[in-house]
């Protein structure tokens, strides 16, 4: 089974997104990438991300969003996570701000792999326990620690 530790960049953690909107959160959650040369070129990264949300928001309710795209400044799939305390306008399907923002970049060729990672991040969000262990989580230590737990 895949596991979460299999793609997120533990650098790439944070309890404070700044932006309010969608554009702006997947970007500081691509700069943290970038800051861990796990992405070569952002801008390209944040459009694939955009072009994908054209799509269909992956604001998939509950106050988590999995903002994704398959895109060439990536070697491998990575992933990076955020919170949000005071929540990000996402266009959610179920209307409410996003607090938890999960992003997740992938080479073109991985389709597969690309869909097994989201599906193990849904499945993992739909616990209300685990969400609300992340949201009163204090810092990455800790955020680190309850995704790893769950990953088991």
């Amino acid at each position: 089974m895949i596991k979460i530790f299999d793609f997120l960049c533990q650098k790439a953690v944070t309890l404070e997104i700044k932006s309010r909107d969608k554009k702006g959160s997947i970007s500081e959650l691509i700069e943290l990438l970038l800051k861990e040369k796990k992405v070569k070129d952002s801008v390209k990264a944040l459009n694939a991300v955009m072009e994908r949300e054209k799509l269909g928001t992956t604001g998939v309710g509950q106050g988590v969003a999995i903002p994704h795209g398959r895109v060439d400044t990536v070697s491998e799939l990575v992933g990076a996570f955020g919170i949000s305390k005071q929540g990000i306008q996402f266009d959610s399907l179920d209307g409410e701000p996003v607090h938890l923002v999960f992003l997740l970049l992938s080479p073109p060729d991985s389709a597969g792999y690309h869909l097994r990672a989201i599906a193990r991040i849904s499945r993992l969000f739909k616990d209300k326990f685990f969400r609300q262990a992340l949201l009163d989580a204090t810092d990455v230590e800790e955020v680190l620690k309850i995704i790893r737990q769950e990953d088991e």
